[in-house]
């Protein structure tokens, strides 16, 4: 099927429908948790928000911007992506992904180590680039950007009973009133912004951009924003801790791109499943949401 070209209409920005926000608040009212959320019309300019300026625990979804600082770099020569790293055994930590399973010694360029922090969430690939690059030179370059809220704070620690002492940490993150938000701290307003401009070439720039939103496309957890959206490609970033699930990422719809970020905290019980009630409610609202922000409610 050809796929229309959406850059083609008018980017006037809407309000949302009184319907749009009456299914939202509904939705979040099925479950005893805090949620924030932003969605853009990418194609329109409509957007919805709730809560969409006030700061929230990134998880996992602060590897978007560590991955665009390390395009920043390479693309001003300071980084290449041939440069090999080296696996040790002290770098290795659990949770998500699978350098953590390798023989220590292995020698890796930066290029993969990059792409799987992205499409697998590797936490021991994050923390060999922020070791690299250091939390303090991702905030550099989100100041850069105008993005005062998004910080990288620290390296991962690892999951569930295996943590490893907090290491890594950039100013802001040593700072007491950050210490609540682990590894990340962003809005969800700030992370739409940063996926507008990924899609609209603006980061970095247009080549980069575009290599960003390919290995977003191929992330590989896609029972969020994803979940029910059919055959809809989707570029992505999720993130989850024992009382939080988020999911940040464009959908790319028949009826135009819709980008969003959603965060559930507060969860009140450890689920590890996929059907986590957080990560249920992100689907509704993703489905909700790309309804309402294209005109289907």
């Amino acid at each position: 099927m050809r796929r229309r070209n959406f850059l083609s209409l008018p980017a006037v920005a809407l309000a949302p429908s009184n319907d749009l926000d009456s299914a939202v608040r509904r939705e979040t009212r099925s479950l005893d948790a805090e949620v924030s959320l932003y969605a853009r019309n990418l194609e329109t300019g409509t957007s919805y928000g709730l809560r969409e300026n006030g700061r929230v625990r990134t998880a996992s979804t602060i590897k978007l911007p560590i991955m665009a600082a390390v395009f920043d770099k390479v693309a001003k020569g300071e980084l290449r992506w041939n440069q090999m790293l080296r696996l040790r055994d002290e770098d290795k930590v659990s949770g998500s992904g699978v350098l953590h399973e390798f023989s220590a010694g292995l020698r890796l360029p930066l290029r993969d180590v990059v792409n799987v922090m992205i499409v697998v969430s590797d936490n021991t690939a994050t923390n060999l680039v922020l070791d690299l690059i250091k939390a303090d030179a991702v905030n550099t370059f989100l100041d850069a950007q105008g993005l005062k809220q998004t910080r990288s704070m620290r390296k991962v620690r690892g999951d569930g009973t295996q943590l490893k002492a907090p290491s890594g940490w950039s100013k802001a993150g040593l700072m007491e009133e950050n210490k609540r938000f682990g590894i990340g701290s962003s809005t969800p307003f700030e992370m739409v912004t940063v996926l507008e401009r990924l899609e609209k070439g603006q980061v970095v720039n247009a080549e980069s951009s575009r290599a960003m939103i390919a290995i977003l496309k191929r992330q590989q957890y896609k029972d969020g924003i994803g979940r029910h959206l059919g055959e809809t490609p989707v570029a992505s970033k999720s993130g989850s801790l024992d009382a939080l699930r988020s999911d940040v990422g464009i959908a790319y719809t028949p009826k135009g791109r819709v980008a969003m970020a959603i965060t559930v905290d507060g969860l009140k019980q450890i689920d590890e499943s996929q059907d986590n009630p957080g990560l249920l409610l992100i689907a509704r609202l993703a489905q909700i949401l790309c309804r309402g922000l294209t005109g289907v409610l």
